[in-house]
């Protein structure tokens, strides 16, 4: 096997295979052993996300969605009608420039806005891992076609030989028939 890795490396990627990179050493194997390269990258990353994660990641996602909008604006709009009505019964919880709502907006906004970064931060960690496993399954794909090219050339080759060694054998016959014809004509002659 490992003969067959080196002329695997200096066939198709022109160096030595104790060269290579541990990630393209590890593709020429697959290639060898004719193993799948690509997997699943959100299976393989949502299997080592904790707990904390995973909710960051519901509240992000609940937080960027039209529900999360609507619901807090039917809230906004409940809380800023209540205190006006209450202003004019006299009996408000929060006064007209709404400091208290303001605060509590502060506060979602100061709580939202990390957990939606982490939540980013995870996200473009999944995007280098889709990254990565997209390379090695391009690199195995231009390694097979690379391969692919070899045999169909090397079938081609053959096939060239194969007539090129039948137009030698039909020559041949040709030139013995034109010189078995070119006798005959001064045998008759001879006869006669």
């Amino acid at each position: 096997m490992d003969q067959n890795l080196k002329g695997l490396a200096e066939r198709l990627l022109h160096t030595g295979f104790s060269d290579l990179e541990e990630r393209e050493k590890r593709i020429l194997k697959r290639v060898a052993r004719r193993v799948a390269v690509s997997q699943d990258v959100n299976d393989k990353f949502r299997e080592h996300l904790t707990f904390g994660q995973r909710l960051a990641d519901r509240v992000a996602a609940f937080g960027g969605s039209w529900s999360f909008i609507i619901i807090f604006a039917v809230i906004l709009g409940g809380w800023i009608v209540m205190n006006t009505i209450g202003l004019a019964i006299r009996d408000i919880i929060d006064p007209y420039p709404f400091i208290f709502l303001n605060l509590i907006l502060s506060m979602i906004a100061a709580i939202q806005a990390p957990v939606i970064m982490m939540s980013q931060n995870r996200q473009v960690a999944k995007d280098r891992l889709a990254a990565a496993n997209d390379y090695e399954v391009n690199l195995k794909a231009e390694l097979e076609i690379m391969n692919l090219h070899e045999k169909i050339d090397d079938i081609r080759m053959r096939q060239m030989e194969e007539l090129i060694a039948r137009q030698s054998e039909s020559l041949a016959e040709l030139r013995q028939l034109i010189l078995r014809l070119s006798l005959e004509p001064d045998m008759a002659v001879e006869a006669s």
